[in-house]
């Protein structure tokens, strides 16, 4: 199997942090928001991981600026970029995950 794009995660407490980062992310670099997942975590804390997909260095850049304001506006569990993502991991993340951002267009 061959290898794909870099995915990045940053991972935090609250929605207004993972939303925070996104922004921050896609304007730090030339990368594609893949997914954001919701998880009730310990306490009922809302867990929020952040996916990203680019080429390796638009990923680390967009990681690192999205981690950076995450942490000023709240609190980042985690933040990583896998450089080549294995075909079966990225198949497994798209079946799992999947933006329709098409159909925000047509409403």
């Amino acid at each position: 199997m061959e290898a794909l794009y870099a995915l990045g995660m940053i991972e935090t407490v609250g929605y207004c942090a993972a939303v925070s980062a996104a922004d921050a992310a896609v304007k730090a670099a030339d990368v594609k928001i893949a997914a954001i997942e919701k998880v009730i975590g310990v306490r009922g804390a809302l867990g929020v991981t952040l996916h990203l997909s680019g080429d390796v260095a638009a990923v680390a850049s967009a990681v690192e600026a999205g981690k950076k304001e995450a942490e000023r506006v709240g609190t980042v569990i985690s933040a990583h970029v896998i450089p080549r993502t294995h075909t079966n991991v990225a198949e497994m993340l798209l079946s799992k995950f999947t933006l329709n951002s098409g159909d925000a267009a047509k409403e």
